[in-house]
């Protein structure tokens, strides 16, 4: 059961969730019982549809516990193995969201209770994880909003308020762009060390299986070169957000890319790999 205020990116988060367990061979299925917010029943069949993931809601029952109980026996007997429950949101915390989820939770009884927390909030993260701790059983902590200027240093403060771990971070709006937590790596991107085994498996994604060994290779003995770096720039165009990508590098300041603009960063990059094309062999194979 997914808990969290409305805008901290929830109902996206569920399908991300969703799609990333079908890629390991998981059956999901996603029950909208937020019957608060206009629109959330028809955002979650776009995204449920687009990633192929089964559904299920209602436009004309108004008891979100209904919705979920109904939801989550269907997929039951259907034989789906992780059934998310998408619960309703609130501007901020109050008494009747509280009461909300309370009664969700009865109807449902989830095997995990998920807090979803936007990481631009800051240190505002620890009241507001309290309060929901204080009113469900909050097991795990996913933190959104990643791709933009935020660090995310709110999630240290959630996770104390809550006892509860960080399971994934979200990166960007697109399906694919979310990554399991591990520590090391948040805290390296946290610090503004980048995150080096993090562009590692964003670069076996996308980069041709004959330039990888080469390429990771000199990505973990630090030795980058401007030919490196053209072979990394030709492929951030399929790694998700650039700035995002940037931030992954060592020593690379992330806010060259300009944010939110996704055009302009392609450009940027076509205009850097340019350069790197016109400078001398020495030049090229130079790491300095």
């Amino acid at each position: 059961m997914f808990v969290g205020l409305q805008g901290s990116g929830k109902t996206t988060t569920c399908t991300k969730y969703a799609y990333y367990y079908k890629k390991k061979s998981w059956k999901p299925a996603l029950v909208c019982a937020d019957t608060f917010r206009a629109g959330a029943f028809d955002q979650l069949k776009q995204n449920a549809t687009k990633a192929s993931i089964p559904f299920y809601g209602s436009y004309t029952e108004t008891d979100p516990a209904l919705i979920a109980a109904a939801g989550v026996e269907l997929f039951r007997k259907d034989g789906r193995d992780l059934i998310i429950v998408d619960t309703s949101g609130r501007h901020k915390q109050e008494a009747a969201l509280f009461e909300e989820m309370r009664q969700v939770a009865e109807a449902v009884s989830p095997d995990l209770v998920i807090f979803v927390m936007d990481g631009s909030i800051g240190q505002a993260a620890f009241d507001q994880a309290k309060a929901f701790k204080e009113s469900v059983e909050v097991g795990a902590v996913i933190v959104t909003k990643l791709d933009g200027h935020a660090k995310g240093g709110g999630a240290l403060s959630a996770v104390s308020a809550t006892r509860s771990p960080v399971i994934f971070i979200g990166t960007g709006e697109h399906m694919d762009q979310s990554e399991s937590f591990e520590t090391k790596r948040f805290v390296s991107r946290l610090l503004g060390r980048g995150d080096v085994s993090g562009l590692m498996d964003k670069i076996q994604d996308v980069i041709p299986e004959d330039k990888q060994p080469e390429l990771l290779d000199s990505i973990q003995r630090g030795n980058v070169s401007m030919r490196v770096m053209r072979d990394v720039f030709e492929s951030f165009l399929n790694m998700g957000p650039l700035s995002s990508v940037m931030a992954m590098i060592p020593g690379f300041d992330s806010n060259i890319m300009q944010q939110g603009n996704d055009k302009n960063s392609q450009l940027a990059v076509k205009h850097y790999i340019t350069i790197i094309e016109s400078m001398t062999e020495k030049e090229l194979d130079s790491t300095n």
